[in-house]
């Protein structure tokens, strides 16, 4: 494994540990699923340059716009949680409730 995969794959575990094991708030979930997805553009953009295939130059880009639109959606439920609720703690947020 060459210094660049590892430098990757553990930048993408950390982002998953973190999600995994610090999830108390909504925030720090969303911060979490960002860093994982940034690292995944990362490798994608040095990916496809290492391919040099022009018919793949525009998947890291797709991605990139996947990745602002989960977090745009993830700060309008952020807001909307802590209008209704009061806080962003992911323990008080239950289904049930009305």
């Amino acid at each position: 494994m060459t210094p660049v995969h590892y430098a990757f794959s553990s930048s993408f575990l950390l982002g998953l540990l973190g999600l995994v094991f610090y999830r108390t708030h909504l925030l720090s979930a969303l911060l979490c699923l960002e860093a994982m997805m940034l690292t995944l553009f990362i490798s994608l953009s040095i990916w496809a340059l290492q391919l040099v295939c022009s018919s793949f130059m525009a998947c890291p880009m797709i991605l990139l716009a996947l990745s602002a639109c989960e977090a745009s959606a993830g700060l309008a439920l952020l807001v909307a949680t802590a209008r209704t609720h009061g806080t962003d703690h992911l323990k008080n947020l239950s289904l049930l409730q009305c």
